[in-house]
């Protein structure tokens, strides 16, 4: 599966999730909010915004028709990211669709009522998104690309291209959320990578 074509599928049910809370499609017009983490000039952008508008549409959610999208570019900015928060949150949307853990967290310090879907967030886990992937809390939910676990399995495959590998240096975004959640795995070990 292409990535466009995954994104388009998980943004398109993530977001069916909380509209659908609110039964069945009516002629009201519903309100999503959309707080995108990149700039808006990324060359990305429209693909992806095309997509989720695509993915909303095979749903039955056709913007200007029943739904409408209030959409913020914070450019990664966290004081723009606070700024849209707040803004999307005094709107009153019937959801809120964002991306990256420092997004997210602002939502949720914002909101504890309005449903959030997310993507592209490292570890919600750790952040305190939800109790598990399985089984989310509150008005927070989503999708990951990443669960910390895997780390271990890095190394078994590591082991499995290069045998004879007897060190490893991981290198990552130098944050504490990136470190905390990739490197347990990685660090278990003092014990010799498994052999073959």
């Amino acid at each position: 599966m292409r990535r466009r074509d995954f994104i388009k599928v998980v943004i398109g049910s993530g977001m069916a999730w909380p509209l659908a809370a609110h039964a069945q499609q009516s002629e009201q017009m519903r309100l999503i909010g959309v707080l995108m983490a990149w700039p808006e000039s990324d060359p990305r952008a429209p693909s992806w915004l095309a997509a989720f508008r695509d993915e909303l549409a095979k749903l039955g959610w056709r913007e200007g028709n029943n739904l409408r999208i209030e959409l913020r570019w914070s450019a990664a900015d966290p004081d723009e990211i606070k700024t849209f928060a707040k803004e999307l949150v005094d709107r009153r949307p019937d959801a809120i669709f964002s991306q990256t853990t420092p997004a997210i967290t602002v939502l949720a310090r914002e909101t504890r009522t309005i449903p959030i879907v997310f993507a592209l967030v490292s570890d919600p886990i750790g952040s305190g998104f939800g109790a598990s992937l399985a089984h989310p809390r509150g008005n927070i939910t989503g999708f990951t690309g990443n669960d910390p676990a895997i780390g271990g399995k890095w190394m078994e495959l590591l082991k499995e291209i290069a045998p004879r590998t007897a060190r490893v240096a991981l290198l990552s975004p130098a944050t504490p959320r990136n470190s905390n959640s990739t490197c347990p795995p990685l660090r278990q070990p003092r014990r010799p990578l498994p052999s073959r």
